[in-house]
């Protein structure tokens, strides 16, 4: 599994992209960014995009994609899955023909550009050739984390965004990877809580609730404000295997 970071940024800022990860060219984790970062080509490979939460720095990708699609005159069609009140959320409020065209009903309601795709909290569905598991994460609004599992058994798990939470700890299992949000400082850790995110500190009492360690932990969403101080806090906590990610850099799981 190779995953091109696109994005993983909590505000956006030159150099400072918003959430996404590109898995194997095809499957789109969260889609903060897209075509700000990747060519046409690139984008038309997309066929599967799976969202954490409706938050517009993880979605905000996805209507721009569609319209290049509908310029290009393509025929392709990306199927765009997440928990049914995240999907409400996109349809009611930007896929609504007033802040943006309903893609799910262009050209047609049978060959349109985003097919939205329930995925339910706690079971495991078939995505592109992955097994897609989500669960619940507390977060300031509705949210799900995903553990992803390709052909050859190798599993990653994306919080999204979220603050203390326990499901997904509990029930992830053995994991090559992990990719988990820390968004503020030691210091903002009541605002962390307050908005549903992690601090350093927050995220070593959350890796304490894991029943195995991952292989790697990388950290995404830190707001680029507070990078050098989070990247402080995060190498005080002396484990070799964590780490922040870059936007643009490839990982191998």
């Amino acid at each position: 599994m190779k995953i091109k970071v696109l994005g993983c940024s909590g505000a956006e800022f030159p150099g400072f992209n918003p959430p996404a990860f590109l898995i194997d060219g095809k499957l789109l984790l969260d889609a903060g960014t897209i075509g700000s970062s990747l060519s046409e080509s690139a984008q038309w490979k997309i066929h599967n995009i799976i969202v954490s939460h409706a938050h517009l720095d993880h979605i905000k990708g996805i209507p721009f994609l569609a319209d290049n699609i509908i310029i290009k005159n393509k025929r392709h069609r990306v199927t765009v899955a997440g928990i049914a009140a995240v999907l409400n959320i996109m349809k009611k409020n930007l896929l609504n023909d007033k802040l943006w065209p309903d893609f799910t009903m262009i050209p047609t309601r049978e060959n349109s550009v985003i097919k939205f795709s329930e995925i339910v909290a706690g079971s495991t569905t078939k995505l592109g050739g992955y097994k897609v598991t989500a669960y619940k994460v507390s977060h300031s609004v509705p949210a799900v984390g995903y553990v992803i599992e390709d052909k050859k058994g190798k599993r990653l798990l994306y919080t999204g965004d979220t603050g203390p939470t326990d499901t997904i700890w509990e029930k992830a299992g053995k994991l090559h990877s992990s990719i988990i949000e820390v968004s503020f400082p030691n210091r903002m850790e009541a605002l962390a809580i307050e908005t549903g995110h992690l601090t350093p500190k927050l995220l070593k009492k959350e890796i304490a609730k894991m029943k195995i360690i991952p292989d790697q932990i990388l950290i995404t969403h830190p707001k680029p404000q507070h990078r050098k101080s989070i990247n402080a806090e995060i190498r005080k906590l002396k484990m070799n295997n964590i780490r922040i990610l870059k936007d643009g850099e490839v990982i191998t799981v």
